[in-house]
């Protein structure tokens, strides 16, 4: 089941700007559509004050996009947009208020701790009955599951260890040097052809999906989006370093016996060695990762700031938490027999 690439996805093209989905987003893609960043004021100054309002779904789709869009700027940006707009003090502004109800929720739902060796052994310590999204397709799921699954992931993955990225700067010693030696490994130890993100264009190739950067944005859903948004909230903010080391030890702490699984569903369907390459990949890197992360990055991290044990707690409990939400609106919607996108796929085309 392999499509051959588009030139434009070949060649890295920007992606388009999406479709707004409420008056955050709205508000964030009209100011982007205009020639540069002078000022986008008016509209700008209102959705500020929509986003730090009560009836602000701090998990929804509208604020998600609008922050996803917001943080893509420090990225690779949108066809059409000039680059001045990643540091406008108006859009800034909005981010910060969309970043302030967005924290504020997500402490909320963990609360608060510093057992970080008590927390890190929860993540490691998989329950016997534990069935979440990557049991369902070893055991069950179809090529149409697997290819939601992907597009759902391509927000993540077509960029993968880039918001990890933003902490190198943030660390010193042993854990900086520990942190670098993971990411060189996330970007491929040199080779551009292996780096995990071209690891996983290769992946959606072959489910017969279009890995240009940012093709689906529209079809997905803002819980796969908070995810994503969390690496760059934690990432880009130097109060929250404790937080994003967290996230990045319990994200491979989970990977490689998920990977394992997921590796297992594409060989069940019959999926070619280069298809499967992402996943395999991952068994082994990441239960390596998984060790250095805890001991030589948020190890040295700690003995040298021991005050930075809440944020790493946060930052485990914040990712179970809004992965846990992803995963129950996969399985909830697949289990119904329906789409876990905005939109349904086409069945085997891009």
């Amino acid at each position: 089941m392999t499509t051959v690439a588009t030139s434009a996805s070949r060649a890295g093209a920007r992606p388009p700007l999406p479709a707004p989905r409420g008056p955050l987003s709205e508000a964030v893609l009209a100011a982007l559509a205009r020639l540069g960043p002078a000022d986008p004021a008016p509209m700008l100054d209102a959705a500020c004050g929509a986003a730090g309002r009560d009836g602000t779904d701090p998990f929804g789709d509208d604020l998600h996009l609008a922050l996803y869009v917001c943080y893509e700027l420090h990225y690779r940006g949108f066809d059409g947009v000039d680059d001045g707009w990643e540091w406008a003090p108006g859009l800034l502004a909005l981010r910060a208020a969309m970043e302030h109800r967005f924290l504020a929720a997500l402490r909320a739902e963990t609360g608060q701790g510093d057992d970080v060796e008590g927390v890190l052994a929860e993540v490691l310590a998989e329950p016997a009955d534990a069935y979440g999204v990557s049991h369902y397709l070893r055991d069950e799921g179809e090529w149409w599951h697997m290819r939601e699954h992907a597009v759902h992931r391509s927000a993540y993955h077509l960029k993968e260890a880039d918001p990890h990225a933003w902490l190198i700067p943030r660390l010193r010693g042993q854990a900086k040097a520990a942190l670098v030696a993971v990411e060189f490994d996330e970007f491929g130890g040199g080779r551009g052809e292996d780096m995990h993100a071209r690891l996983f264009a290769d992946l959606m190739e072959d489910l017969g999906l279009d890995p240009g950067y940012g093709r689906y944005l529209d079809l997905v859903p803002g819980r796969m989006l908070a995810i994503v948004n969390m690496m760059s909230l934690f990432g880009l903010h130097r109060s929250l370093r404790g937080a994003m080391a967290g996230h990045f030890a319990a994200a491979e702490i989970t990977t490689a016996p998920a990977a394992r699984r997921m590796a297992a569903a594409l060989e069940r369907l019959g999926a070619s060695p280069r298809c499967v390459r992402f996943h395999t990949e991952h068994i082994e890197a990441d239960a390596v990762h998984e060790q250095v992360l805890r001991h030589d990055v948020l190890g040295d991290l700690l003995a040298g700031e021991p005050g930075l044990a809440g944020g790493v707690v946060f930052g485990i409990r914040a990712t179970e938490f809004l992965e846990g939400r992803f995963g129950e609106h996969l399985l909830a919607s697949w289990r119904a027999g329906r789409t876990s996108l905005l939109q349904a796929l086409p069945s085997g085309s891009v």
